[in-house]
């Protein structure tokens, strides 16, 4: 089954005033939607554009994966567990809040950051917070966050070029940008597809460039 979600059906949140743009596709924050609270063990992607100078300042995380994605411009990270990071384009940024963990992001340079923050529940709640970057991921090696029971594969696809959906119980597909073609189902950038009990599926990509995020899921 294909259950897709349009990038226009997302909950703008942020603070314009604050040079901050979030698009959600789950419920989050004071925004409520019994109909999309998570999927499988995906409780939200969310979309942030800053501006420069603009961020989010020191807040807390508990019991929470959370697995960010540089679209554009340069992230800046610093948590309470004394890790000063800047994640860019290609990298894939994890934290694992465990027990409890408190961070800053901001947009430290001079062009707009947009980015793409996926947050998951971890199998088992609590433990001590966790941080990795892993700089300029390939697109032949999926990134495991077994704590979550989930598998990251990022796909970027020339014009015409097919990508394999993960025969898995479940698989969270998200368009970072250009347009791909899966099944009957065109889907632009910010769409996301929620597919259940993926079987022989392919994503053909119809314009470049071409950037996929798909969550490989065990249920």
């Amino acid at each position: 089954m294909i259950s897709v979600r349009r990038s226009a059906e997302r909950f703008r949140g942020g603070d314009a005033s604050a040079g901050i743009e979030s698009l959600h596709a789950f419920s989050f924050g004071h925004f409520y939607d019994p109909d999309h609270l998570r999927f499988g063990a995906v409780l939200a992607c969310n979309e942030e554009r800053l501006e420069p100078g603009a961020g989010f300042d020191e807040h807390p995380h508990s019991h929470t994966e959370i697995v960010t994605w540089v679209v554009e411009g340069e992230l800046t990270h610093r948590d309470s567990a004394g890790h000063a990071t800047v994640v860019r384009p290609g990298d894939v940024q994890r934290l694992s809040a465990g027990g409890g963990v408190r961070h800053v992001e901001r947009n430290d340079g001079d062009v707009p950051l947009v980015f793409v923050q996926m947050w998951l529940a971890p199998r088992d709640p609590g433990g001590e917070p966790s941080y990795e970057v892993v700089r300029g991921i390939a697109d032949a090696t999926p990134y495991a966050l077994p704590a979550a029971g989930a598998l990251l594969h990022v796909r970027r696809p020339g014009t015409g070029e097919r990508t394999a959906v993960p025969d898995a119980p479940l698989v969270y597909a998200h368009v970072v940008r250009g347009r791909f073609n899966l099944g009957e189902h065109a889907l632009g950038p910010g769409d996301a597809a929620r597919i259940t009990g993926a079987h022989g599926l392919e994503l053909v990509a119809a314009a470049a460039p071409a950037e996929l995020l798909l969550w490989e899921m065990s249920g």
